[in-house]
């Protein structure tokens, strides 16, 4: 869930202050473009960052509603319907109605899907290994902490 934004003062004028290449969203930006590359060298061309999320948080935990499942995964309504989608089309997720709510979608692994994604595990640790490897091994628990508290 999303901390409430808090504005702060500025102490010193924004124009003298202000350096892009400093600024925490910049850097972050650049961090990820540069992971996105990885995984999709790593991962192949067919298989986006946020379907492989679905595919992952299903794998660990199971069948889950849609709307849940896009908590789960940091996406928007549409967003998940889109990537859940995709990943019907390919065979690679089922859904079904809710026994207990008929308004809700439960979203599972398929067999396919369940043999995909475990053949990708391996691949998806070397992602993450490829991307903290400019870190020393004490720096890499550090950004992933702190970063954790920036969500």
């Amino acid at each position: 869930m999303p901390r409430p934004s808090r504005v702060v003062e500025a102490t010193e004028p924004a124009e003298e202050a202000y350096d892009l290449a400093e600024q925490v969203g910049f850097i972050m930006r650049q961090a990820a473009q540069r992971h996105v590359s990885i995984f999709n060298e790593i991962m192949g061309n067919d298989l986006t960052p946020t379907q492989w999320a679905v595919l992952a948080r299903l794998y660990q935990d199971g069948g889950s509603s849609q709307n849940l499942l896009g908590r789960q995964t940091a996406m928007d309504a549409a967003t998940i319907k889109g990537v859940v989608d995709r990943l019907l089309k390919r065979k690679l997720v089922q859904t079904k109605p809710d026994p207990e709510d008929g308004r809700r979608v439960i979203v599972e692994l398929t067999q396919a899907g369940a043999d995909y994604t475990r053949a990708l595990l391996p691949r998806a640790a070397t992602v993450t290994k490829v991307t903290l490897a400019p870190l020393a091994t004490n720096q890499r628990a550090t950004l992933i902490a702190l970063l954790k508290q920036l969500r």
